[in-house]
C-alpha cells in the first residue's frame, strides 16, 4: 500500500501478514478523500479501529492537524507505530485500548474531533454501536464528519438521530458511508489533541 496524495504521497504503508488486519485499499482511500474534500485540512481526527493507520496517515498527509489512533491488535499496532515513525508523523498518538474504553477516556478528557473513521471488523454490528458511543460521549465537534466502512453485504445499522448521510458508495465488497454531524453531540466541551501515548 502507498499514501495516495499529499506531503507523503507515494510513500509505502506496511501491513502485517495474515487476515487479522484488513487495510483499506488505495482505491477506496482515494475515493473517500475525494468525497471529504476540504473537510480534511486542519482537522483533528479519530481513527477508532486504526489497523495499519492507513486512513489517518492519508488524512495527515493531506493536511489534518492531528490524529488519535486506537488499536488493540499487537501485530497491527506494531505496523502502525512503524508506519508513523517512518513518516515522522509527530501529530499522531496511538492508544492501545478497546474502542469502548478509548471513547470513555477521550470523553473524560474533554476531547473533540472533526473527523472520525469507523472501520471495525466486518459483520459484527460495530458501526452502529461505536456511532452510538461517540454520540453519547460528546467527542464529536459541531460539524464533524464520520466515515463508516463496512462490508457491502452487512446491514446498515441504526445510527444516532441527527446524523445526516452525505454519501453512500460501493467499491467491490466494501461500502463507504459519510455522515455529517450538524451540531454538538453530547455535553463534553471541545478539547485539544490527545497527548496520551501507550
Amino acid at each position: 500500500m502507498r499514501v495516495v496524495a499529499g506531503k507523503w504521497g507515494g510513500r509505502t504503508i506496511h501491513a502485517p501478514r495474515g487476515a487479522e488486519v484488513r487495510p483499506t485499499t488505495d482505491r477506496v482511500r482515494e475515493a473517500v478523500f475525494a468525497m471529504l474534500g476540504d473537510d480534511v485540512e486542519g482537522s483533528i481526527l479519530l481513527d477508532l479501529f486504526a489497523g495499519t493507520g492507513a486512513m489517518a496517515i492519508e488524512a495527515l498527509s493531506r493536511g489534518a492537524a492531528g490524529a488519535v489512533l486506537v488499536e488493540t491488535s499487537p501485530a497491527a499496532l506494531s505496523a502502525l507505530r512503524a508506519n508513523l515513525a517512518s513518516l515522522k508523523a509527530d501529530g499522531a498518538v496511538c492508544l492501545r485500548l478497546d474502542f469502548r474504553e478509548a471513547v470513555r477516556r477521550l470523553s473524560a478528557k474533554g476531547k473533540a474531533f472533526d473527523l472520525v473513521f469507523l472501520d471495525p471488523p466486518y459483520g459484527k454490528g460495530l458501526v452502529g454501536l461505536s456511532a452510538e458511543l461517540l454520540s453519547r460521549a460528546g467527542i464529536l465537534a459541531p460539524g464533524a464528519v464520520v466515515v463508516a466502512e463496512r462490508a457491502f453485504r452487512d446491514p446498515v445499522e441504526t445510527l444516532p438521530s441527527g446524523w445526516r448521510e452525505r454519501a453512500d458508495r460501493r467499491y467491490g465488497d466494501t461500502r463507504i458511508t459519510l455522515y455529517d454531524i450538524p451540531g454538538p453531540c453530547g455535553q463534553a466541551p471541545p478539547g485539544g489533541q490527545e497527548q496520551e501515548n501507550r
